[in-house]
């Protein structure tokens, strides 16, 4: 893959991988595409319900964290599921001390663990930028309660996934990220605001933020000291990634909340800034998820400087980022006209939603990488790392890329 080769033999050799994974880059462009449409229904929620979100200080804050601690939480379950179908390990069967059931129980002890830090965790970033927000049971609670009631719907649809899959030959790795990132997103806003109406009742909410809490900090005690030792580990490994990914994404929410004027003042960005963001993940899911099954298999090397496999799986990363922020530019344009409400051009929509997306892909190729190679050789689990790093760090990089690019075209600029 030297230089010296010249670009014509690269491109071939980019060719014939392109026509030889046709069957599972056609299925990733389907499931990225029919996310990228599922996230521009987050965005309409979200957009319809900003004035409720404004006045409810601090929710602006948990929000991020909250859609991608989903996305990280069962994003590396599905990534867990499809090195299962991969190396022939998954079993369908979910009954008490299974494979599958263990997996699930760790999964519902790391739901409640990030949805409890992602209300501490916004609690403190509004007190740090100085900004009010609601007191600390009323986020606990509508954390927990959305949270929890989103994750039931993921689960399902996970484990949907890894049937299907598993009966029909589908790529799980090609598919689970950006199903589960759409719906994660999809559920997670309306989850959240629907949860709102849970906080805010004096003595009532205390106790149910303290039960909350309670119950929290006995599933972590009794998943740290869990009998079985993959599940110990899982938690273990988990518990440390997800809250560097909790904290990361609420940078995200900060970024959000300080441009909130231009959101106000250009609501079509507000359709937009969840599709946009979510590809991000979708992206780094399908990477990761490839990446660490081959690392699995002896394929990849876990070196920091990328070998071919690697490349040729970044040429697959950049074609789907073309395709899919040019259609979310275009889809977000239209939606907007449909609805009625404020909207730059559409070639300047298209601009903002491909530059912004490309510059992310660029950030997005290293961090994918370097998170799968790097736990690979420290002897961690790049399953239970890989993805949640790649989603919080995207999340919060391309916040910044796409107020990047929207500075860059001067949108909303009087």
């Amino acid at each position: 893959m030297s230089s010296s080769r010249g670009p014509l033999p690269f491109l071939r050799e980019v060719g014939r991988f392109w026509s030889s994974e046709s069957r599972a880059m056609k299925a990733g462009a389907i499931a990225l595409l029919i996310a990228a449409t599922a996230d521009l229904g987050a965005g309409v929620v979200l957009s319809g319900s900003f004035s409720r979100i404004e006045s409810l200080p601090g929710l602006l804050l948990l929000i991020p964290a909250a859609i991608a601690l989903r996305g990280s939480t069962f994003g590396a379950f599905g990534a867990r599921l499809g090195t299962a179908l991969v190396v022939g390990t998954y079993e369908p069967e979910l009954r008490p001390g299974s494979w599958l059931w263990r997996h699930v129980e760790a999964v519902g002890i790391l739901t409640l663990v990030t949805s409890t830090e992602a209300a501490l965790l916004a609690r403190a970033m509004a007190a740090l930028l100085g900004q009010p927000a609601m007191p600390l049971v009323d986020l606990i609670v509508i954390s927990v309660v959305g949270g929890v009631a989103a994750s039931v719907v993921l689960l399902f649809v996970t484990l949907f996934l890894a049937r299907m899959s598993s009966l029909r030959g589908w790529s799980m790795d090609d598919v689970a990220a950006p199903a589960i990132t759409a719906t994660g997103d999809l559920l997670t806003v309306p989850a959240i605001l629907l949860a709102t109406h849970a906080a805010g009742r004096a003595g009532v909410t205390v106790i149910v933020a303290s039960a909350l809490g309670a119950l929290t900090l006995g599933a972590l005690v009794y998943g740290w000291m869990h009998h079985r030792q993959d599940v110990r580990r899982l938690v273990r490994e988990s518990v440390v990634v997800l809250s560097g990914a909790a904290l990361v994404s609420s940078l995200a929410g900060a970024v959000l909340q300080s441009r909130d004027g231009l959101f106000l003042a250009v609501p079509a960005l507000l359709l937009l800034f969840p599709p946009f963001v979510a590809v991000f993940g979708s992206l780094g899911g399908i990477l990761s998820s490839r990446l660490t099954s081959k690392l699995h298999l002896g394929i990849v090397e876990p070196r920091l400087r990328p070998d071919k496999p690697v490349v040729l799986e970044l040429s697959t990363t950049f074609l789907f980022a073309t395709v899919t922020y040019l259609y979310v530019g275009v889809a977000t344009w239209a939606l907007a006209h449909a609805l009625g409400v404020t909207t730059p051009s559409l070639l300047t929509l298209i601009g903002v939603a491909m530059i912004g997306g490309l510059m992310g892909t660029c950030l997005l190729a290293v961090v994918a990488t370097t998170a799968a190679t790097a736990t690979y050789r420290l002897g961690l689990d790049p399953d239970n790392h890989a993805i949640p790093v790649v989603t919080s760090v995207m999340d919060f990089l391309g916040m910044l890329c796409l107020v990047g690019a929207v500075a860059l075209l001067q949108v909303g600029a009087t």
